[in-house]
């Protein structure tokens, strides 16, 4: 990758413009292809499970190689895109994320799709950090917000697509479908990308790309996962999870180490000496972790105990991204006005209530007695939580660091979610092929769904306690929108979608 510069535009671009139009096109797509294909593989995975007689371990790991090259690589990705060209890294993720699309399409057996779901996060990690810096570097400042809220508006629609398009793909022909589909999608992306987006990058990231950082936290992440996820399995105390604990929390300690000391972190940990923006992270690492977990079960339990199709089960939370749609912008709003401090406290209770209503799923369970009410309360608490949480976050941090400051929470979000993947069906008593006995698999889900809602507990206790309310309530010009995606994506691609440009005219 050539280091020649690339000259520092203006951002220009107007939102009524054609050009504008194809920008948005291009990268409301190319952020779709990572945030949908993270939705359905997880109705796919009784069928994965089924076809290649699969333990849960093995599914546990289609979700997390996955999500560990993604939460591994997503800021040093970004900082490639400030250096070498946004455009540029971003075309190249695409490309990469649609060849490892093909790979787990053509997966002859699970540790092929393991290792293809680890290529296809190396991928997503490269286009993800592109698309909103991109719009945010294209277009004009008073167009600006409309543009984001038009992109975050647009995910939203692919959100509640998604999982319907999956579940039909998997219930009509085949869950490797839902990866060949990427493979048209990417060409439309690519094409597009390369004759209407014009090329950026950040004049200031001059100093070299933090590669010992990225290849710290990768590495760790994988150790730590491996360790957990193969612990309940073959024994804590075996060679291979022992020694992959151990050395996962040392590289992780390593990397900590090297942000402190290097001249251009991936990380700046200065960012965490204020206490608001660690204890938003926590926050976000206790709602996100709870909500990574139970939703990697909750396809499982209503395919494989409630006798759901994969289509019933792609559209059983389609309430949450109505909800999200309808309430993110008015729930940022009051947090702008009141401060974030009640709602981020409440909400993490209200989604509790939401998974511990998840134990009333059981076999046979009726979607409007036993499903709905689960949802509809677990939507309203991440209405009420979602928005505030990552204002606070981007409000924490000084304003030259924001960008940074939102995908360092992105990142949270993700590492939470992989490591509940996990950790929480050991905790709840799911191993081997526990997926496959409808009642074993039910009453661990039930346990499963406890611990989840007791995370969120634990999330609104620290908010309670550690995060405070300005002084003085945020301008209209910055009432908050937290995309609809979020709620089940985790702030991931889109956290910085959180805050409307001061002074633009963007719609809720």
């Amino acid at each position: 990758m050539s280091d020649a510069p690339i000259a520092a535009k203006p951002a220009s671009l107007a939102y009524s413009s054609a050009q504008g139009r194809w920008v948005l096109l291009a990268t409301v797509l190319g952020s779709a292809l990572a945030s949908i294909d993270a939705t359905v593989v997880g109705i796919a995975l009784p069928a994965i499970g089924n076809e290649f007689h699969s333990s849960l371990s093995t599914l546990q790991w289609v979700v997390t190689a996955y999500t560990l090259t993604l939460a591994g690589l997503l800021l040093f990705a970004g900082a490639l895109g400030d250096k070498y060209g946004r455009k540029r890294v971003f075309v190249i993720g695409v490309v990469w994320f649609a060849v490892a699309s093909l790979l787990c399409g053509i997966a002859p057996d699970a540790p092929f799709l393991i290792a293809a779901r680890a290529v296809q996060g190396v991928g997503a990690a490269l286009l993800t950090p592109g698309s909103l810096a991109i719009i945010e570097a294209s277009f004009r400042p008073e167009d600006r917000g409309k543009a984001i809220g038009a992109w975050s508006g647009f995910g939203g629609v692919g959100a509640a697509i998604g999982p319907f398009l999956g579940g039909w793909l998997i219930q009509a022909f085949s869950w490797r479908l839902i990866f060949v589909i990427n493979l048209p999608l990417a060409v439309l992306v690519v094409a597009v990308s390369l004759r209407h987006v014009p090329e950026s990058r950040d004049p200031a990231a001059t100093g070299p790309v933090d590669y010992v950082g990225g290849a710290l936290v990768t590495t760790g992440l994988i150790g730590l996962t491996y360790g957990l996820i193969e612990g309940p399995t073959v024994g804590w105390t075996k060679p291979s999870p022992l020694a992959a604990l151990i050395g996962g929390c040392v590289l992780l300690a390593a990397f900590v180490w090297w942000e402190h000391r290097t001249a251009n972190p991936m990380m700046p940990l200065s960012l965490f000496a204020s206490a608001q923006f660690s204890a938003a992270n926590v926050v976000t690492f206790a709602v996100y972790g709870a909500l990574g977990g139970a939703l990697f079960l909750l396809p499982i339990q209503l395919e494989q105990v409630s006798g759901y199709s994969p289509l019933q089960a792609g559209i059983s939370l389609l309430p949450v991204t109505l909800i999200m749609l309808a309430l993110s912008s008015r729930s940022g709003a009051l947090a702008a006005r009141i401060g974030p401090r009640l709602q981020m406290t409440v909400g993490p209770l209200v989604i509790a209530a939401g998974l511990a209503l998840f134990v009333r799923i059981g076999h046979g369970g009726s979607y409007l007695t036993e499903v709905l009410p689960a949802v509809l309360v677990f939507g309203f608490g991440l209405a009420i939580n979602v928005a505030p949480l990552t204002a606070t976050v981007l409000a924490a941090a000084p304003a030259e660091h924001a960008g940074m400051a939102s995908a360092v929470n992105n990142d949270v979000a993700r590492a939470a979610s992989l490591i509940a993947v996990a950790v929480l069906p050991a905790a709840a008593g799911l191993t081997g092929a526990a997926y496959l006995h409808p009642v074993k698999f039910s009453a661990g889900f039930h346990t499963a769904s406890l611990i989840s809602a007791g995370l969120c507990v634990v999330g609104a206790a620290v908010a309670a306690a550690f995060i405070r309310n300005p002084r003085k309530a945020a301008a209209p010009g910055a009432v908050t929108q937290c995309p609809v995606s979020c709620g089940l994506d985790a702030p991931p691609a889109r956290a910085a979608v959180a805050v409307a440009v001061p002074g633009s005219d963007q719609q809720s």
